[in-house]
C-alpha cells in the first residue's frame, strides 16, 4: 500500500494519533519511536480501541491486515503531512520561529486574522517540532482559510526540514536568543538556523515580515519581498 492509498484512507478518517490510548474511532495509528518508548508494540491496542489502520516500522508487529508496515514510520508521518500539504495548497500559510516569544506571537496573530477570517488554524500548544509540525499540519481542514505554525528547532537545519513540510507562504523570526544553545553550540549557529526560514522564503519567492529595530532581521533579508514594521521609525516598507 503507498502513501496516495493511505491518504485516500485518512481523508475519511477522524485523524492521526500517535498515542494508542487516545485513539478515536476511524482514526489512523502511527507507531513512532523515541528513546524510551516504541509505538510498534501498540499498533494492536490501536485497533481494538478502533483505529481504522495502523502503521508500523517493524514487521513482527504487522499481525492483521489493519497493520501496515513502512521503512519509517516518521519519515512517513512527514512524508504524508507533505501530501496534505500539497493538496491545500492554495491556503496561505504564516511561519512563526525565534528564540523566544513563538507561542504567544502565534497566538496573537491567530486572534487577530479571527477578526477577518472564520476558518483559522494554528498551532494547538507547543506542537513545534519534529512530530508536531505533522500533526499539526494533517490536523488542518479543507475549509481552512489561513494557518499559522509555530516552529521549534533545537539544532541546525531543522527549520529547514520542517520548512520543506509546511511550504509557509509568510514567515516571521521574533528574535535571535540563546535558547539551547547546547544544540547549536554558539550564537553563529542559532543565527544560522533561523535564518533557514528565510532562505526558504527568498528562494520560493514568498513574503517575510521584518522588524525594523532588528539588524539582523534588516541586514539578512535584503532584496527579499518583506514587510517592514518598526517602533522607532514609523511606516517603513
Amino acid at each position: 500500500m503507498n502513501i496516495i492509498n493511505i491518504y485516500q484512507l485518512y481523508s475519511i478518517s477522524s485523524g492521526i494519533e500517535i498515542n494508542s490510548q487516545k485513539v478515536k474511532k476511524g482514526s489512523i495509528f502511527i507507531g513512532l519511536k523515541g528513546k524510551n518508548f516504541d509505538g510498534n508494540q501498540f499498533a494492536h491496542e490501536a485497533i481494538s480501541n478502533g483505529a481504522r489502520i495502523a502503521i508500523v516500522d517493524d514487521k513482527k508487529y504487522v499481525t492483521c491486515n489493519k497493520i501496515i508496515f513502512v521503512y519509517n514510520t516518521l519519515y512517513f508521518l512527514h512524508e504524508l503531512a507533505k501530501f496534505h500539504r500539497y493538496r491545500l495548497h492554495h491556503i496561505p500559510i504564516i511561519a512563526i520561529t525565534g528564540s523566544n516569544g513563538k507561542t504567544t506571537t502565534k497566538e496573537l496573530i491567530a486572534t487577530i486574522l479571527a477578526k477577518k477570517y472564520k476558518k483559522i488554524h494554528y498551532t494547538k500548544k507547543n506542537l513545534n517540532n519534529h512530530i508536531g509540525i505533522p500533526l499539526t499540519i494533517l490536523s488542518m481542514p479543507m475549509d481552512t482559510q489561513i494557518s499559522v505554525i509555530e516552529i521549534g528547532a533545537n539544532h541546525e537545519k531543522e527549520i529547514e526540514k520542517m520548512c520543506h513540510i509546511i511550504n509557509p507562504d509568510y514567515g516571521y523570526i521574533t528574535n535571535f536568543g540563546k535558547a539551547h544553545l547546547e544544540g547549536f553550540k554558539n550564537m553563529e549557529g542559532i543565527i544560522r538556523s533561523k535564518l533557514e526560514l528565510y532562505d526558504f522564503l527568498n528562494k520560493n519567492k514568498k513574503v517575510v515580515f521584518i522588524n525594523g529595530d532588528d539588524p539582523i532581521q534588516m541586514n539578512n533579508s535584503m532584496g527579499m519581498n518583506r514587510y517592514i514594521f518598526s517602533e522607532k521609525k514609523k511606516n517603513r516598507i
